[in-house]
């Protein structure tokens, strides 16, 4: 349970979910992801380096971008549960 507690706290912050959110469709270099947040890039940075510290997320360098991508599959099934919780549909 240790393990599924830091996940959740690693996840816990709007900007990583949204981040998460956005992965879960498509992969974003750090500016699109700090765009979609409304941060600068060094925060976004941050906030992914974090997830991708933990395992979360994969990285992968195409020239001067660094594009994202989901690495825990799981996070699909756990946004799917955020999102029938806690967002309107309305």
């Amino acid at each position: 349970m240790s393990r599924a507690a830091a996940c959740l706290r690693t996840i816990a912050h709007p900007h990583r979910l949204r981040m998460i959110q956005m992965l879960l469709g498509d992969e974003y270099t750090v500016g699109e992801l700090a765009r979609a947040c409304g941060i600068a890039p060094h925060a976004a940075s941050e906030h992914l380096g974090r997830m991708r510290d933990r395992g979360l997320l994969q990285s992968e360098r195409r020239g001067r971008e660094v594009y994202y991508q989901i690495a825990e599959q799981g996070l699909a099934s756990i946004m799917s549960c955020i999102e029938n919780r806690f967002c309107d549909t309305a």
